[in-house]
């Protein structure tokens, strides 16, 4: 066992939870991170002082931001960071058998005491090639975090701006519900799904999981099966419910039911809209108003919306009101959505109108059926009276992209800044430990993100500076920042002293998501063709970029 390290056991966690997916440990990385590390420490490099850092080159779905998400995790990844006995046979057993038993050993005493790392606060909105991550530390390890970061971060922010962009569609004032778990790509996607979309501004989720481990409010009614399981009212043999202030009893809850049914059929403004409707759909909507009086949505497409699911849901809806409950609303799960939500809000209406029923007009309802930013989208433009909208698969599968592209890169190893080349210019590096910016013009929308070398003097509010576009030549603008936020914070000070940034709950980071994407400019964030955000460099920083390009490309020869 390694003098410097603590007994095997022992987490040097400060306090942070372990992460939250117990798959999340060190051998949650590519055999090539073990190879390299190896490779390192028979060189005698595994201890040299490297800087990576982690960010993305495009944002996703055709847009022009990202939410950054997953942060958490990461954090606690690193402050669990340790080798277990089995873990590690399993690693020598996976290595070639020429590797020494002293790289073992090595392992043994391996956590993240000498890490740094730096990060953007999660929840914020993040563009391409700003670090939304630093890591800094001895470059084994931070080699062997390199892929379980990249893991961590990239469907995380991926699904947090799926979510944002779901909510910019349908706007602030419209309920999102989360109903992906059984489209999710596994548990764990499942999970991940549930968390950051709650954190890209959705209300509540399906999933039961997710609710416990982070508190994210719950919602959820029945399917077609539980309607299509009732023959007739017959079935329903207690038939008594309590009113609401425990002042009476109805002792036939489902007669009181066909009454209104019955009144509602012979009403000039509504009778005309239905015949009979489906009994057994009835009985169904019945049987749930009796266990859930205080709660009561109906999924109201299984035979026939107007002829049938909605006359019925309003039956047992006015016979809760005359016994003081008020019915939470209906779910349109098929059919032309804008027609029927229309439809079906006049009926309310009409209701509420000739019954004189106070804001039965406004009783809610809720839309699914496989719905994407696209259908909403179309929605808007059709005109609708939907209230709340249940998303699953586009959302939680991000079925329009399925990854984000996260990268992780050496910018720096013993204090010598290093650049990666590329025949692609988007896949060239922007090199050397660094400091990031966001500034902020007269409207207080943030106008361009800028990078400098650490040393450099920050950019002050009201000083003209330059920001030059980290490849182009051409593009540069002079800026004026009325306010200046520097992005990036620590996290895991490491040996540095450095105070460390606390890790905020999933609501406080929810509501700093839902900050972020109000500040930014409308045209930033509209879905089709939305203006380009600027990411810049100082003028030193680009002078040094293209100093060591030079320096590190190759010089052709023409023969």
């Amino acid at each position: 066992m390694a003098a410097n390290g603590p007994p095997l056991g022992e987490t040097r966690n400060d306090g942070i939870d372990r992460p939250t997916n117990p798959m999340v440990t060190p051998l949650l990385t590519d055999l090539y991170q073990f190879t390299m590390a190896y490779a390192y420490w028979k060189a005698g490099k595994h201890n040299e002082h490297a800087v990576f850092d982690l960010y993305f080159r495009r944002n996703p779905f055709g847009g022009e931001y990202t939410v950054f998400a997953g942060l958490e995790e990461c954090i606690k990844l690193i402050a669990n960071f340790r080798f277990n006995e089995d873990e590690i046979a399993f690693i020598k057993a996976s290595l070639p058998p020429s590797c020494e038993d002293g790289f073992f050993d090595y392992l043994r005493g391996l956590d993240c005491k000498d890490m740094e790392i730096h990060a953007i606060s999660e929840g914020f909105v993040v563009f391409p090639k700003i670090p939304m991550m630093r890591i800094e530390g001895p470059v084994a390890v931070v080699q062997l975090l390199e892929t379980p970061l990249v893991n961590l971060i990239n469907y995380a922010s991926l699904v947090a701006t799926n979510a944002a962009r779901h909510r910019f569609v349908a706007g602030k004032s419209k309920l999102l519900l989360e109903f992906g778990l059984r489209r999710a790509q596994g548990p764990d996607g499942g999970i991940g799904a549930s968390k950051y979309c709650y954190m890209g501004g959705f209300d509540a989720t399906s999933n039961v999981a997710a609710g416990k481990l982070f508190g994210i409010p719950l919602r959820g009614t029945h399917s077609h099966a539980f309607v299509s399981s009732f023959m007739s009212p017959d079935e329903i043999t207690e038939k008594s419910l309590l009113s609401k202030d425990r002042s009476k009893i109805c002792s036939d809850f489902v007669s009181l039911v066909q009454t209104w049914l019955r009144d509602l059929k012979g009403s000039r403004s509504l009778g005309d809209h239905f015949g009979e409707t489906n009994q057994s759909e009835l009985a169904a909507f019945v049987s749930y108003a009796l266990a859930f009086p205080n709660n009561f949505l109906a999924l109201v497409d299984t035979y026939d919306v107007m002829r049938s699911g909605v006359p019925n849901f309003c039956a047992v809806a006015l016979a809760l009101n005359e016994l003081g409950y008020k019915a939470t609303g209906i779910r349109l799960d098929s059919g032309d959505l804008a027609y029927l939500s229309c439809q079906t809000r006049k009926f309310f209406q009409d209701i509420e109108k000739e019954f004189e029923i106070p804001n039965f007009g406004k009783t809610s309802i809720t839309a699914s059926n496989d719905l994407n930013e696209e259908t909403l989208d179309a929605l808007n433009k059709q005109g609708h009276e939907v209230d709340a909208f249940g998303i699953g698969t586009h959302l939680v599968t991000c079925y329009a992209q399925p990854a984000l592209g996260v990268v992780f890169k050496l910018v720096e190893i013993n204090n010598q800044p290093r650049i990666k080349l590329s025949e692609d210019v988007s896949k060239v590096s922007i090199p050397c430990k660094k400091r990031c910016y966001r500034l902020y013009g007269k409207e207080s929308y943030p106008l361009v993100d800028l990078m400098t070398g650490e040393n450099e003097p920050p950019p002050k509010v009201g000083e003209r500076i330059l920001c030059r576009h980290p490849f182009n030549e051409s593009k540069r603008a002079f800026v004026i920042p009325q306010r200046v936020e520097e992005l990036m914070k620590c996290y895991w000070p490491g040996k540095s002293g450095k105070p460390r940034e606390e890790l905020p709950s999933l609501e406080l980071i929810r509501e700093r998501c839902i900050d972020q994407l109000d500040q930014m400019r409308p045209d930033h964030m509209r879905r089709l063709n939305p203006t380009p955000y600027k990411v810049s460099v100082s003028a030193k920083l680009y002078d040094f970029i293209h100093f060591l390009w030079l320096n590190e490309a190759p010089v052709g020869e023409l023969l």
